[in-house]
């Protein structure tokens, strides 16, 4: 889906926990998006939201990139179904290490299919079904993401070349798509717990992604 334009909206100063970062804000408009799920029509214009934190000068060399999709289970309330807290905390270590380094933030919750259609694949996952089957059963896709606005976001920046943090191969393809070269993957793989496994076992086994 090609987005009519993407906009920066915000660049500020912001300190973290990890390190000192810049923020800044992307908007991007898609004009007749596709829909997700044929049960529920997609609106003439959509505008999806991004988040990029930016360490250091990450023009000087191809940068540490993290595409992250936002978990507010995960990430704010420390969920234990998924890995995606795991994921974020790994990537900011890495960044701040490296001392340069971005942290794409995408307004895409649940694979893209938002909050409560998540809680409600939650419910039908407490009855078996795995990740997949049971956005499936609610009529979605399993994964409703592209990664267009990053890579819009990264080409916007002046950045042709990454060392990109992610184990799923799809984000590595759709940069390569967008004309931006992923000179390394860096595995985001992080100990499972007895409440995830099945969910990582379904990544690995029905969406490719490269996890043990």
């Amino acid at each position: 889906m090609p987005f009519a334009s993407v906009t920066k909206v915000a660049d500020a100063d912001f300190p973290t926990r990890w390190g000192h970062f810049r923020i800044l804000g992307f908007e991007g408009v898609i004009e007749n998006p596709a829909a997700c799920n044929d049960n529920i029509p997609p609106p003439a214009v959509r505008v999806e939201g991004a988040v990029a934190l930016v360490m250091g000068d990450v023009l000087a060399a191809p940068p540490i990139v993290r595409i992250h999709s936002q978990c507010l289970t995960g990430d704010v309330f420390h969920s234990l179904r998924c890995d995606c807290r795991q994921q974020f905390e790994l990537a900011m270590a890495l960044i701040t290490d490296e001392g340069t380094g971005i942290m794409l933030y995408e307004q895409q919750e649940g694979r893209g299919i938002g909050l409560m259609a998540k809680l409600r694949a939650y419910e039908l996952q407490d009855k078996g079904l795995d990740t997949i089957e049971a956005n499936l059963e609610l009529g979605y896709e399993a994964d409703c993401r592209h990664f267009e606005l990053p890579a819009q976001i990264l080409k916007q920046m002046g950045i042709t070349e990454v060392r990109l943090i992610t184990n799923n191969p799809e984000k590595v393809e759709a940069l390569k798509l967008a004309g931006i070269k992923v000179v390394e993957r860096i595995s985001a793989e992080v100990p499972s717990e007895p409440t995830n496994e099945r969910y990582l076992q379904t990544k690995r086994e029905k969406m490719g992604h490269l996890v043990s």
